[in-house]
């Protein structure tokens, strides 16, 4: 998404020649420093966490139901890195897939952003949670309290020897038919992003398919499309304040170093979230 690929994404409003917001950045944790007339949840003084457009920089404007606030066990940093991949995370569980307490569930992508939030929340609802992760991630995505690992380089998910009652796809790049292997006859999977397929749907296609393919068997496959909702750092705000839920930070970097923090990222190797610091 940062190198503006797939092609499609310029198309349904992220900008066709050049971004169309020149500041990057989705989540913020802060203090506010004023608010406006309407209103009526917040207040001066206040330590928030939640999502808006161009939030690298020093100040940040937004609506009030962007916004929750800050766990209190939280540092700005720690809370800054939740509001997107943690309400992601939350979505794909329950609204989309549907998670009941002790369903078999199992996550690729385990190790990153999204992922590290969902092996979390599916322990903490009451799951059995298979994850996927690289060789040098094992050790991240099994203290995240994951029942059991898969190492994607030595194993697959979907060799038939089990089977899931719900996939949480976050890694992008499994095909349909590989998800419905790894399913039980009723189970379902949820898409979540799409980092493969070329240049012009990447992983989208994928997750466009479907639910078109889902009309024709008992086996439900989704894609999310994820919202940007406070009631969802709400929920999220006391699972973190009790320890079930705890933001992973791989790095942080000053305000001046966005650019090592895009490359870190883009490298592949982060572990979790990386935070900006001002």
């Amino acid at each position: 998404m940062m190198a503006g690929k797939p092609y499609l994404l310029r198309v349904i409003g992220f900008g066709f020649r050049r971004p169309k917001n020149r500041v990057p950045g989705l989540d913020v944790a802060g203090t506010v420093v004023a608010v406006g007339s309407a209103v009526t949840r917040f207040s001066a003084g206040d330590e928030v966490y939640g999502m808006s457009r161009g939030a690298f920089a020093e100040f940040a404007a937004l609506r009030e139901d962007k916004l929750a606030r800050k766990p209190a066990n939280l540092t700005f940093a720690q809370a800054a890195v939740v509001p997107i991949s943690g309400g992601t995370a939350l979505q794909a569980l329950t609204d989309a897939g549907g998670l009941e307490h002790g369903q078999k569930v199992l996550i690729t992508g385990a190790s990153g952003g999204v992922g590290s939030y969902a092996v979390q929340l599916a322990k903490a609802f009451g799951a059995e949670v298979t994850a996927v992760s690289s060789t040098s991630k094992v050790d991240l995505v099994r203290s995240l309290g994951a029942d059991h690992v898969i190492d994607y380089t030595r194993e697959d998910f979907a060799d038939g020897a089990h089977h899931y009652d719900l996939i949480i796809d976050i890694a992008g790049n499994p095909t349909l038919s590989r998800l419905r292997r790894a399913l039980t006859p009723t189970g379902s999977a949820v898409i979540v992003g799409g980092e493969e397929g070329g240049n012009i749907t990447g992983g989208f296609g994928r997750s466009l398919r479907a639910p078109f393919v889902s009309l024709f068997m008992g086996q439900r496959l989704a894609m999310l499309a994820s919202k940007e909702r406070a009631t969802d750092l709400e929920r999220l705000t006391p699972l973190i304040e009790s320890g079930k839920v705890t933001p992973s930070v791989d790095r942080t970097y000053p305000l001046a170093q966005v650019p090592d923090a895009m490359r870190h990222l883009v490298a592949g190797e982060v572990r979790g979230k990386v935070a900006i610091t001002i």
